[in-house]
């Protein structure tokens, strides 16, 4: 039987708090990359709604955060005007900045952890780095695995967005009343189900990663 995430707050603080900060950071950045595209794309619906803002609590939402602590599930949101977008292919740029961002963040991460096993120490009995090297790995790990979620062609995910921009057909299927009524069920079994394949992927490309810049100092993550 699965245990709720709330429970490694007992059993692993660092990791839980690892994964809470990861979220919180990675979604709000996720969602600011959003409607940092669509004002550039000529929509200043994120602006006028106060949604160009680092505060978590815009983003995610009360509920979205409690839900967070409790079972590790998180959702955010970015106010965007499709109508009022610029340029061809504009709606697919704004969805795709969002996972863009998340493999960014993921990448900027794997290249700190290659860096200091390459140039620095590791010690694992330090909490302070032992604290450190948790939400580093997690950072990126999370943040690859976001970013490869998020593409999935699955109303509302952005990659359902993508997807609209290029195949009509697609657009059309997304406007159906019964596909906005089980997107939502499908992405929860999605997510349980094809989770941990996704975290795999994100584990292996994290390990090539930093790999690949420790060189033959790597220590594993």
């Amino acid at each position: 039987m699965g245990h709720l995430f709330i429970e490694t707050l007992k059993d692993d603080p660092t990791y839980f708090f690892a994964v809470v900060i990861t979220i919180v950071i990675s979604v709000t950045l996720h969602e600011l990359a959003h409607g940092w595209v669509a004002i550039k794309r000529g929509d200043d619906t994120p602006i006028r709604t106060g949604h160009m803002t680092l505060n978590p609590i815009v983003h995610m939402g009360v509920f979205s955060l409690i839900l967070l602590a409790i079972a590790g599930i998180a959702f955010g949101q970015m106010p965007v005007d499709r109508t009022r977008l610029r340029g061809k292919y504009a709606e697919a740029l704004v969805a795709v900045a969002g996972p863009v961002t998340n493999f960014l963040l993921g990448l900027l991460a794997a290249v700190g952890l290659g860096l200091w096993y390459r140039f620095g120490t590791f010690n694992p009995d330090s909490n302070v780095q032992s604290n450190a090297h948790t939400l580093l790995t997690v950072f990126t790990v999370y943040n690859f695995a976001l970013g490869v979620f998020n593409l999935l062609p699955i109303p509302p995910l952005d990659g359902s967005w993508i997807a609209a921009n290029f195949i009509p057909a697609y657009r059309r299927f997304m406007s159906a009343d019964l596909v906005r009524g089980i997107t939502s069920a499908l992405i929860f079994a999605m997510f349980i189900g094809g989770a941990q394949y996704i975290f795999v992927a994100a584990y292996i490309l994290t390990g090539l990663i930093v790999g690949f810049i420790a060189g033959p100092h790597a220590i594993g993550v």
